[in-house]
Order: C-alpha cells, then sequence, then structure tokens
C-alpha cells in the first residue's frame, strides 16, 4: 500500500481539516481508513471522495444531501430519512417550519426574514388597512 496516506497527508491535500474528515467518517460520507489504528492509512479513493464531497458543498447542497447523492441509486429508492424541524412562532396566528440540518448562513438569513415576516405582521391593523386604500 504505497500510495496510502496518513489523516495529515490526506488533510493537507484535500485543504479540508483532519478533525471535518472524522466528522465525514462519522456521518457516514466517507469511508473509514483502509488500515485502522494508530498508523491509520486512507487511499486515493478518500481524497476523490473529499473532492466531489466539496464539489457539491460549493454547488450549495447540505450533508444530507450529500449523502444521498453519493450513495447512488441503492439508497434512492430506500425510505428517506426523518428529519428534525425547527418551529419559529411568527405571531399568534403564524407558524414557519425549518429543518434543522439547513446551514448556519442559510438559518441566519431565514432567522432574518421571520424577524422581517413578524415586524410586518406586528403593525398596528390601522397602518395594515390604511395600505389597501387606493393612494390619492
Amino acid at each position: 500500500m504505497s500510495d496510502a496516506l496518513t489523516l495529515a497527508e490526506l488533510s493537507e491535500q484535500s485543504g479540508i481539516p483532519g478533525r471535518t474528515i472524522r466528522f465525514y467518517i462519522a456521518r457516514g460520507l466517507l469511508d473509514g481508513p483502509a488500515k485502522a489504528g494508530r498508523g491509520a492509512a486512507y487511499t486515493a479513493e478518500h481524497a476523490d471522495r473529499l473532492e466531489k464531497i466539496k464539489a457539491l458543498q460549493t454547488e450549495g447542497r447540505t450533508l444530507s444531501e450529500i449523502i444521498h447523492l453519493l450513495a447512488g441509486p441503492a439508497l434512492a429508492t430506500a425510505t428517506p430519512p426523518t428529519a428534525a424541524w425547527y418551529q419559529h412562532i411568527v405571531t399568534d396566528d403564524v407558524m414557519v417550519f425549518v429543518r434543522a440540518d439547513a446551514s448556519p448562513w442559510r438559518m441566519k438569513q431565514i432567522r432574518a426574514a421571520v424577524e422581517k415576516l413578524a415586524a410586518q405582521l406586528q403593525t398596528e391593523p390601522e397602518a395594515r388597512s390604511d395600505e389597501r386604500k387606493d393612494p390619492q
């Protein structure tokens, strides 16, 4: 196994921190090392898979989507995984649900949009009725 890479070498080659590589292995995005233990060894296939993951993330894909895309047709026919959802109560009669696996930057956008919606819905009823009248 002369083309074997250590975690540090794989990290340097891919530009992905070793901690993230371990996280990908734990989440099932990446296979474990070809040789486990103290002298863990990674192959060119690991490097290729990391490049695919990086490319899909650049497209804005979530890790959940990437898992399904890289798994191929075998997983596509399987039952979709359950997903956790965040619930944002905007007003007494308006509630917004957001998937919990959205990326942090997307959650920030969603939070800003929910706050804007809440501010619009909490304006006084007279102001809203004035907006509906024809301008003169």
